[in-house]
């Protein structure tokens, strides 16, 4: 998707790798603080998901971002327009 949008994916999937485990972490402390570190099963969840969540966000940012303006149909010239010769 970056390289549609005309971004380079090795800086978006830096993005990632930063909002899952930023998220991740604000997740499992907030779970902590919460449910206590005695449930260890709710917290892992609620990291979990809110590290998916983090993913979410950064792939809406990209999603939001313009196509690039090279398309096809801006490379058609008027010598594409003629049939083609044959030689």
């Amino acid at each position: 998707m970056a390289i549609q949008k005309g971004e380079r994916p090795n800086r978006w999937v830096l993005y990632n790798i930063f909002a899952w485990v930023l998220t991740e972490v604000i997740g499992c402390v907030l779970a902590m603080m919460l449910f206590g570190s005695t449930n260890m099963v709710a917290v892992k969840s609620i990291g979990l998901f809110s590290a998916f969540g983090g993913y979410l966000f950064v792939r809406s940012i990209l999603e939001k971002k313009p196509d690039s303006v090279d398309d096809d149909i801006n490379k058609i010239g008027s010598d594409d327009l003629q049939p083609p010769k044959n030689r």
